[in-house]
């Protein structure tokens, strides 16, 4: 349920940063900052049970791998470069969360 959070987090960050480059009105600023407010709730309660480096690596990893592909759709310009690049992120978000161990109540903290 936690990776869920991590997940709705990394999906709002996409929103909001993608959103920050078109804000022009206070109504659009205020969007901007709730959705910021309430993707780092999510994150912070994910925290309870998955170790914060794995959280925050896949939150970071969901943000920019999604705010990428989103301004490729929004018509900015991109390369392979940057692509292959952004291949080697992913690989090292996977190898981050694969190679994490498990959640608190897993390995008996609290």
């Amino acid at each position: 349920m936690n990776w869920l959070l991590v997940v709705v987090a990394g999906v709002l960050e996409v929103i909001w940063a993608s959103g920050l480059k078109h804000a022009d009105t206070i109504f659009d600023w205020l969007m901007v900052i709730i959705l910021i407010a309430v993707s780092f709730i999510l994150l912070i309660r994910s925290y309870k049970t998955i170790p914060i480096a794995a959280a925050y690596t896949v939150f970071v990893g969901i943000g920019t791998v999604g705010t990428y592909f989103i301004g490729i759709l929004l018509g900015e310009p991109f390369s392979t470069g940057q692509i292959f690049f952004l291949m080697i992120l992913v690989a090292g978000i996977i190898g981050m969360k694969t190679f994490t161990k498990g959640d608190k109540k897993t390995r008996g903290e609290h």
